[in-house]
């Protein structure tokens, strides 16, 4: 392929669960009796590393989801994290922390700590939640509304942001002789009130080795996109086609410049599950094996799930009914609800395949081949412009994840589009992302603005 475009691929390690697949739990090389055991995501966090991975990332959850029926349950990714940052020592430690079930100084708090104790590997995935049953774990009826979640996630970051830069970098000054353990003219008050949520500060850990963790957001709805283009440095999205993934990227770079920021100062990260094999006919072998662990009534449950409307009664095999347009009935992530409804359209698919489909990688982009195959259509998504990087979604873990390191990254790095060392120690290092400065400067009277 003709070189286009100068600079390196990023990659992300998404470790979900015992792997993406939602039937791979059951295959013989799961970890699956491991999940709730800190030395399988030891040994995940090291083979990361090992790959030269920016980061590794985990998602969370705030309800329990097929109690039963799949690798239902998490550990808490920051208090994960915070345990892998001893065993690590470059990767980028990335967790998911809700804006609308937490408050603004817990979260400060919680990824300041994890940023200093990494020595500045912290990244934070900025959602909003999706569904109704985690409002009912935090007491409240119903989930907000999709557009008022973000203008609520607005607001939240804007504090977290406020109380990180409550303490200025040289703040602290630990001065044995003269008894003085930090400079409280740059201690600052926030003094934050809003529309939605209030905070005193300042914050009761310095300022982030990175100035701030890298924000990253992974909404692809129009609120989602606006978001991101105002305070995003990372997105991870879905993206199933090279033309829809170059359409969404040159459209969000566009948001980013209008909103008065460098394109290049948000980073695109599409995910991908890879199923991989020496040949493709080994590699549709085991994409067929994990297909025949999944419960068709499961499918079907899937696909009732994300559009909201019960499918039991229709024929399996048969095509989705005629449904109110479940995208703008949704409340939850409304971009992906379309890719399902754009996938099922454009390949035709039974509620059946559908749901298949989106078990294998809820909703992300599945690859079946070989390495080099792999190679191939990650250099060209690069070089086109679909994307900067990947998360790469390993379909059953720990193996599938080795199989990468080992027999992908070699062919990515002897191609020149990544690396063969760190050359920094942050997560910002990494991914070639500037430290913010102080953003919030004091008044007369001891507050903030922007």
């Amino acid at each position: 392929m003709t070189r286009t475009r100068d600079g390196q691929l990023h990659l992300g390690a998404f470790l979900y669960f015992s792997g993406h697949h939602h039937a791979g739990w059951r295959h013989p090389a799961s970890g699956v009796e491991q999940m709730f055991d800190i030395k399988l995501y030891e040994q995940l966090a090291k083979t990361a590393e090992r790959g030269k991975f920016d980061m590794i990332f985990f998602a969370d959850l705030l309800h329990l989801i097929y109690p039963g029926r799949a690798a239902a349950g998490m550990l808490d990714p920051v208090s994960l994290l915070s345990a892998l940052s001893m065993v690590t020592s470059h990767i980028g430690l990335t967790a998911t922390v809700s804006t609308t079930y937490n408050e603004p100084f817990h979260v400060a708090r919680r990824m300041a700590t994890l940023d200093l104790i990494s020595g500045g590997r912290a990244g934070w995935n900025i959602v909003t939640s999706q569904v109704d049953a985690e409002a009912h774990n935090f007491g409240r009826e119903k989930h907000p509304e999709h557009s008022l979640r973000y203008e609520m996630a607005a607001e939240f970051v804007e504090v977290v942001t406020r109380l990180w830069d409550s303490w200025e970098d040289d703040a602290l000054v630990l001065d044995r002789k003269e008894g003085v353990f930090a400079d409280v003219s740059k201690l600052h008050p926030v003094d934050y009130q809003g529309e939605w949520y209030n905070s005193r500060g300042p914050l009761i850990t310095p300022r982030p080795p990175q100035g701030y963790p890298v924000l990253i957001q992974a909404g692809s709805s129009e609120p989602g996109q606006a978001f991101a283009a105002r305070i995003g440095e990372v997105i991870f999205t879905a993206q199933q086609s090279l033309p829809a993934a170059q359409a969404f990227y040159s459209r969000l770079k566009a948001k980013v410049a209008a909103s008065g920021r460098e394109p290049d100062s948000l980073l695109i990260m599409p995910g991908l599950s890879p199923i991989l094999g020496s040949t493709e006919e080994e590699a549709k072998r085991r994409e067929r094996e994990l297909l025949d662990l999944i419960d068709p009534e499961e499918a079907v449950m899937m696909v009732s799930g994300i559009l909201q409307v019960d499918l039991g009664g229709y024929p399996a095999d048969g095509p989705l009914p005629d449904i109110p347009d479940p995208v703008e009935s949704s409340n939850g992530m409304k971009s992906r609800v379309q890719l399902i409804m754009d996938l099922a359209r454009k390949d035709n698919l039974s509620i059946l395949e559908l749901g298949r489909r989106l078990l294998g990688a809820r909703g992300h982009m599945q690859f079946v081949g070989t390495p080099g195959q792999l190679a191939d259509l990650m250099e060209e998504w690069f070089e086109q412009r679909g994307c900067d990087g990947f998360n790469i979604m390993p379909p059953v873990l720990p193996g599938d994840l080795d199989i990468f390191v080992d027999q992908v990254v070699p062919v990515l790095q002897k191609r020149g589009l990544f690396r063969t060392e760190y050359e920094g120690s942050t997560l910002r290092d990494h991914l070639g992302l500037a430290r913010p400065q102080i953003g919030h400067f004091r008044q007369p009277n001891g507050t903030f603005a922007v």
